[in-house]
């Protein structure tokens, strides 16, 4: 199994049907599963008790083999289970047990707790009843483990589903990582993770966790323009494209332009101003990849710059006010195209693509192939979608990032990334990457500028 893989309930389905189909029965794949997850108890438990609450599908399957194991290792193990099995493995499971099993908590209190109530395709809250139980025997045992997905979290979109629900110390995924696992708010109960291998096959249309690029030092022959001419179009509020400038420089390009700038070397002598008319200055062949939203502003001129740069037929990035001005007529095919946007933004993109989805995952990829844009919609867990139906999740961002000037600097990764000729969808996917990396270099409050400055290090890292 691919160790990047985001899948969904029902690929992750087709993945165990396709071990099924080859000839390995539920009950062999439930005894691999469950196996492995009970070694990675064992090993937290450190021959403490422990409790495995068990629910009547599968996942409940999975906890009277871990019981079994964990008895079997020498733990004292009691097992909770407030409804029977009800599928045929469950079953078979249950009766290899043999043992002791609790219809409620009563008064057990044990050192760790196995949470195997409901796992990977919940989509219903918990009853009222199963969550008062979780509830009260998560907080009279010392450290909690989920399998899979801990009860009460949808496995599709990170939802938490039902209040009040316990953190989990470690969340013990079984298979291929679920789209809850890196998607908040359910990521933030879920504690440490850990990817457990049973040996399904990888799936051809999944997403893809964003792991670090390999971004290595130019060419010994390289020169400025081999590795990208990048253009920032400047706007009615110069400090936000000044800063994706800052980020650009640091991102990879070898050389990076301010366009249509009201003066020249404006505050960084670094920095190349073209003080010149926009459209003769897009006219510059060396130009690999433009980016114009940043500070852009919304009247009259704002629209005649976003509508020159997408003319110029140049790979573009558009971000903040070019987002808000996009309309599908001003797209040309096969002109490689990267939006920015934030929640705001994504919703404002879906209604003039008249795009209807619930979830931020399912508008991006949505948008994306509608748009022929990538669509990078940005937040605490970033998603990158391509017009292919590529998808790209980042896991949850440090929240220093949550700082006015912080979606400038991505704005000014992804061009510099795009500028230096990466496929758009790889370039978005690398920029998220690296700014998440820059601000866990900065630690805590940091400025845009200090965001921008630490990018360096980032590619630095990607040796």
């Amino acid at each position: 199994m691919n160790s990047a893989q985001v899948l969904t309930t029902a690929q992750m389905r087709a993945s165990e049907q396709a071990l099924f189909d080859a000839g390995m029965s539920v009950e062999e794949l439930m005894e691999i599963a469950a196996g492995r997850a009970a070694e990675w108890v064992r090993r937290i438990s450190a021959g403490r008790a422990v409790t495995v609450l068990c629910g009547p599908g599968n996942n409940g399957g999975d906890g009277y083999v871990i019981a079994r194991m964990l008895r079997e290792a020498g733990n004292t193990v009691q097992v909770v289970a407030p409804i029977a099995p009800q599928t045929d493995a469950a079953c078979v499971a249950r009766d290899k047990w043999n043992g002791t099993v609790l219809s409620s908590g009563g008064g057990e209190s044990h050192d760790v707790l196995v949470d195997c109530l409901f796992g990977c395709g919940l989509s219903r809250p918990l009853t009222a009843e199963h969550a008062l139980l979780l509830r009260d025997l998560a907080s009279r045992h010392g450290k909690v483990i989920a399998i899979d997905v801990p009860s009460g979290i949808a496995s599709d979109t990170g939802a938490i589903l039902n209040d009040k629900l316990p953190d989990t110390d470690v969340t013990l995924a079984l298979g291929a990582w679920k789209f809850a696992h890196w998607s908040l708010p359910g990521r933030a109960v879920m504690g440490e993770l850990k990817l457990i291998p049973i040996g399904t096959p990888p799936a051809d249309d999944a997403a893809v966790l964003l792991t670090k690029p390999n971004i290595g030092a130019p060419p010994l022959e390289a020169h400025k323009y081999r590795r990208g001419l990048a253009a920032i179009v400047a706007g009615a509020m110069p400090g936000a494209a000044l800063l994706s400038a800052e980020a650009a420089m640091r991102g990879g390009a070898g050389y990076v332009k301010l366009l249509n700038a009201d003066r020249e070397n404006p505050y960084n002598p670094a920095l190349v101003a073209d003080t010149g008319a926009l459209d003769a200055a897009l006219c510059d062949d060396r130009i690999a990849a433009v980016l114009v939203g940043p500070g852009l502003g919304r009247g009259d001129d704002a629209i005649s710059k976003l509508t020159k740069a997408l003319q110029s037929k140049r790979a573009c990035v558009l971000d903040a006010d070019a987002l808000v001005a996009l309309r599908p007529a001003m797209l040309s095919d096969g002109v490689p195209i990267v939006a920015t946007p934030h929640d705001g933004e994504l919703d404002s993109l879906c209604r003039n693509f008249a795009v209807i989805a619930e979830t931020r995952r399912e508008k991006a990829i949505a948008l994306a192939k509608v748009s022929k844009m990538v669509v990078l919609a940005k937040g605490p867990d970033s998603i990158v979608a391509a017009p292919d139906g590529r998808v790209g999740i980042a896991p949850p961002a440090s929240s220093w990032l949550s700082v006015a000037g912080s979606g400038d600097v991505l704005a000014g990764i992804v061009v510099s990334r795009l500028a230096g000729k990466a496929d758009p969808f790889q370039a978005a996917c690398e920029a998220v990457w690296l700014h998440g990396k820059a601000a866990r270099n900065c630690g805590a409050a940091f400025t845009p500028l200090e965001l921008a400055k630490s990018v360096s290090g980032a590619i630095a890292a990607c040796k």
